[in-house]
C-alpha cells in the first residue's frame, strides 16, 4: 500500500516537472539551434551519441513529438549539476528505485551513483536508509498513529535535539 502511494507521488512529480519543462521549452523561440521541442529525431540521437556514446533503446519508442523534451529532461535531471550534487541525487534515486521495486532503475541509479563518485558503503547506506524509512512508514501507518500527534511529536523532537546540539557546540 505504501509503495503505491509513493509511486503515485513520484509519477505525479515527474508529470508536473515534465509539464513545467515542456512549457518552459515551448515558450522559447522555435528554431533549430538546440531547442528540444523542435529538434528532429536525428538531431536528438546525435546529441545522445555525443553525450552517452549511444542511443539507449528505451528512448527509441518515444514519439517524435516528445523525444527532444524527454532527452532534455533526462540530461538536466540525471546529468547536469544542480543544487543537490549528482552523487547524492543518484543515491536518492537508488532508494526510490529500490522502494518502487524497479530493477532497471536500481541498476541505472547505482551505476550513475558510482560514476559520480559514490562508494559501495554509500550505496549500501542509501539502501539501508530506504529500508528503514519504508519500514517505519509501514509500521506507523499500520498502527494508525494520529498524524497531528505525530507532527507535534516530531516538532518537539526537532526542538529538543536542536537545543541539545546548540548546548554541546558551546
Amino acid at each position: 500500500m505504501q509503495v503505491n502511494k509513493l509511486q503515485k507521488v513520484l509519477f505525479f512529480s515527474v508529470i508536473c516537472f515534465t509539464l513545467f519543462l515542456f512549457f518552459q521549452m515551448s515558450s522559447r523561440a522555435e528554431d533549430k539551434t538546440g531547442n528540444p521541442a523542435t529538434m528532429t529525431r536525428e538531431e536528438v540521437y546525435a546529441d545522445m551519441k555525443a553525450t552517452l556514446g549511444l542511443v539507449p533503446t528505451f528512448f527509441k519508442s518515444i514519439p517524435d513529438s516528445t523525444l527532444g523534451l524527454e532527452w532534455e529532461l533526462m540530461k538536466r535531471v540525471q546529468m547536469a549539476p544542480g543544487p543537490i550534487p549528482n552523487k547524492y541525487r543518484e543515491l536518492i534515486g537508488i532508494g526510490v528505485a529500490a522502494a518502487t521495486k524497479c530493477e532497471y532503475c536500481v541498476y541505472f541509479h547505482t551505476e550513475f551513483a558510482r560514476m559520480n563518485g559514490a562508494t559501495e558503503a554509500e550505496v549500501e547506506d542509501a539502501l539501508h536508509y530506504t529500508k528503514s524509512s519504508t519500514g517505519w512508514s509501514t509500521y506507523i501507518n499500520g498502527s494508525q498513529v494520529g498524524l497531528d500527534t505525530f507532527k507535534a511529536e516530531v516538532r518537539a523532537i526537532v526542538k529538543y535535539v536542536t537545543e541539545q546540539q546548540a548546548k554541546s557546540a558551546k
